[in-house]
């Protein structure tokens, strides 16, 4: 009887991709005290009638509108819907005030609409230099909003721009914009720990 040969699989672009993914999601640890502070943070907001505004383009603004989805419908357990709003959402708006106002004033204008002080607006940018994203995290500043941003590798222009930052250590756009979407879930979990959200 012959003995069983063992086949040796070469790694492919695929495995490639899980180890960076893996790869930066060990790093990314190092960021959850902060998100853990945010979660308890905007639970407070939450709980007493403030709002949540979360911008971002292209995949980040999907990360955007499913981080509002989680709050406004739920997340794994049952509660109040939270108020929260993606600002490229309504592409009415989007549409009428990048043609009026120009492109850079999408999601600021908005926040002039919508935020009130004491308030949070999640900034979502895998380069963290998106210049309308930039303008929002400004206005909510000035407006009296905390702003947050969740980039790609800082330092950058955006984590710059705004009262705290978690920043993704990773080459690939797609590798930063997997890490997000476990840091809004992360995030999620937090809240609703600190809301009392029970199984």
């Amino acid at each position: 009887m012959t003995a069983p040969t063992t086949r040796t699989r070469t790694a492919t672009p695929q495995d490639r991709r899980l180890e960076a993914l893996a790869e930066a999601a060990l790093r990314f640890r190092a960021q959850v005290p902060t998100i853990e502070t945010w979660g308890r943070r905007l639970a407070v907001v939450l709980r007493g009638g403030g709002r949540l505004l979360a911008c971002g383009n292209g995949g980040s603004a999907a990360e955007a509108q499913h981080l509002t989805a989680e709050l406004v419908g739920r997340f794994e357990d049952e509660r109040r819907p939270l108020s929260a709003i993606p600002l490229h959402g309504d592409t009415s708006s989007v549409t009428a005030i990048g043609n009026d106002y120009g492109q850079q004033s999408v999601f600021a204008r908005q926040v002039r609409a919508h935020g009130r002080p004491g308030d949070v607006l999640v900034c979502l940018s895998t380069s963290g230099s998106s210049a309308n994203v930039l303008a929002a995290a400004r206005e909510a500043r000035r407006l009296g909003l905390t702003a947050w941003a969740v980039t790609g590798p800082g330092p950058n222009a955006l984590a710059g721009a705004c009262d705290d930052a978690v920043t993704v250590e990773a080459a690939a756009t797609s590798t930063v914009q997997e890490i997000h979407l476990a840091a809004i879930h992360l995030l999620c979990g937090v809240i609703d720990d600190a809301l009392g959200v029970r199984p």
